[in-house]
């Protein structure tokens, strides 16, 4: 086996952390490719992941060169609730990478966010800065707004700001206040540097809270803004070099058409107006036309409808004579103007079939009244 360019770590890094970097798989699944003989220096396979290199020049993976890794690139997702984020699942579940867009480079997530939890999800494609972003001496803030449902004071949330042990597990100073309460129903902001697996479920669910609905909202300087569910943005290439110079105290970012890209599909915010379509213009039909067909004119002319109904009226030929009918006769004296009809019954008429005579005047019947 060929010796690797130098054993001094101080000269170089892992073969795995520079295959990462590359894009070519994780640390871990690097490793396993080394056990599998799968990475060859020069055309001889490594042994060890241990294995310190200054660049990838001679190194192949299945017998094909590695290309130069690609600058760091950094990505924001909206990430919505009942995905993992995770590679893959074995049970089936659904997990980000079967929702990110396909054009998107091979990326992992800075951290991770329960499966019911949303919101802020940073992608990168380099290692080494995931690791940085991830690293609790780093001091980068994590940003939470939790719902949350029982009785809680701004007191006993301003405790946690000394830090707080559950079930003999120690976590760090958080900044939570109460931002506003229904009832016993309150939406809490929180703000940690340490991120550890369901911190804040656990905390909150330590103060006797119930929690209903979980959003990271920044991390670091990079903050959730009004991204649509499930969007994915680049976040611009200068951002990302002035973060990584000062990771501290970079101020948050604004995000505008100047400061990131949008990834994918476009997609719009549920409580956005869905624009509308600028509808095609008509043709006007001509009185030729109309004239020619009434109907189909009619139907295509989008003029208002005493317009329409003017120019087929002018443009269609003279009717032919109407069938006489007992309502166009002469009109009768006492007869309504429209109908012909007489407007009351003369005195004595009745109903056809009834044949009697009107009732003589006189006294009633049975004689005289005594």
């Amino acid at each position: 086996m060929k010796k690797p360019e130098t054993s001094d770590p101080r000269d170089g890094d892992r073969i795995a952390k520079l295959l990462a970097r590359a894009g070519i798989a994780s640390r871990r699944e690097i490793e396993r490719m080394i056990e599998d003989r799968r990475i060859a220096l020069d055309g001889v396979p490594l042994e060890t992941p241990a294995t310190i290199l200054k660049s990838l020049k001679g190194i192949t993976v299945d017998g094909k060169p590695v290309a130069p890794p690609e600058a760091v690139r950094l990505f924001r997702y909206n990430k919505p609730t009942g995905l993992l984020v995770a590679e893959r699942d074995f049970t089936g579940r659904p997990t980000i990478y079967d929702k990110l867009p396909k054009e998107l480079p091979r990326v992992v997530p800075v951290g991770r966010l329960d499966l019911n939890t949303e919101g802020l999800l940073l992608l990168t494609n380099d290692g080494e800065l995931k690791r940085l972003l991830e690293l609790p001496a780093t001091g980068i803030p994590r940003t939470y707004r939790a719902r949350t449902y029982g009785p809680i004071s701004q007191a006993q949330l301003e405790d946690l700001i000394e830090g707080v042990e559950v079930e003999g597990v120690r976590y760090g100073s958080i900044n939570a206040n109460l931002e506003r309460r229904t009832g016993t129903n309150q939406w809490i902001e929180l703000t940690l540097t340490e991120g550890k697996n369901r911190e804040v479920r656990r905390v909150l669910e330590h103060l006797g809270l119930q929690v209903s609905r979980l959003i990271r909202t920044a991390y670091g300087p990079f903050p959730l803004a009004d991204m649509p569910t499930g969007a994915v943005d680049e976040i611009k290439q200068n951002i990302v070099v002035e973060f990584m110079k000062n990771m501290k105290g970079m101020k948050t970012v604004s995000f505008d058409g100047t400061t990131s890209r949008p990834v994918g599909r476009e997609r719009r915010r549920d409580d956005a107006p869905r624009p509308r379509p600028t509808p095609a213009a008509r043709p006007v039909v001509k009185p030729a036309d109309a004239a020619l067909s009434p109907r189909r004119a009619r139907a295509a002319n989008f003029a208002p409808k005493l317009e329409r109904e003017a120019a087929a009226r002018k443009a269609a030929p003279v009717a032919s004579a109407k069938r006489k009918h007992w309502y166009d006769g002469p009109k009768s004296a006492g007869s309504t103007p429209t109908t012909g009809k007489p407007q009351s019954r003369p005195a004595g008429s009745h109903r056809k079939g009834n044949s009697r005579a009107p009732r003589p005047s006189g006294p009633p019947r049975g004689g005289p009244s005594k």
